[in-house]
């Protein structure tokens, strides 16, 4: 997969970081799966159309994870922080979502996001 950027508009300001975007089946089904380390400045990018209640798991995920559930119009619905690696509870999104954001466990409180920011990405309509 191809980097791509995506900006978090945080009450501290705008965020840009690399993504990489699970845009098929494939892709989405392995997902962040056997990685061992991931930097606060990346994140993987689940996008889904139309949007719907999304569930996800850490099966075979190594490293703890944030799972930021974005709805359709971008902005922030709830933040998953710092998900057991291995695990295979079901993390549900709590409504129907257009995507979700994973990010480094523990990266979301050290970039300062919280529900109601909001994320620009051609997902959700924005330029950037």
């Amino acid at each position: 997969m191809k980097l791509e950027k995506l900006t978090l508009v945080t009450a501290s300001g705008e965020k840009t970081i690399d993504i990489e975007v699970a845009r098929t089946l494939d892709e989405q089904a392995r997902g962040l799966m056997f990685r061992t380390s991931m930097a606060d400045t990346s994140g993987m990018l689940f996008p889904y159309a139309p949007p719907r209640e999304l569930t996800m798991w850490m099966k075979n995920t190594y490293i703890p994870l944030d799972m930021v559930f974005i709805r359709p119009d971008g902005v922030i619905h709830r933040i998953e922080v710092r998900t057991e690696p291995l695990s295979e509870t079901v993390i549900a999104s709590g409504g129907p979502m257009a995507a979700v954001l994973e990010l480094a466990g523990g990266a979301a409180e050290r970039l300062g996001l919280k529900p109601g920011d909001r994320v620009v990405h051609p997902h959700f309509g924005g330029s950037k």
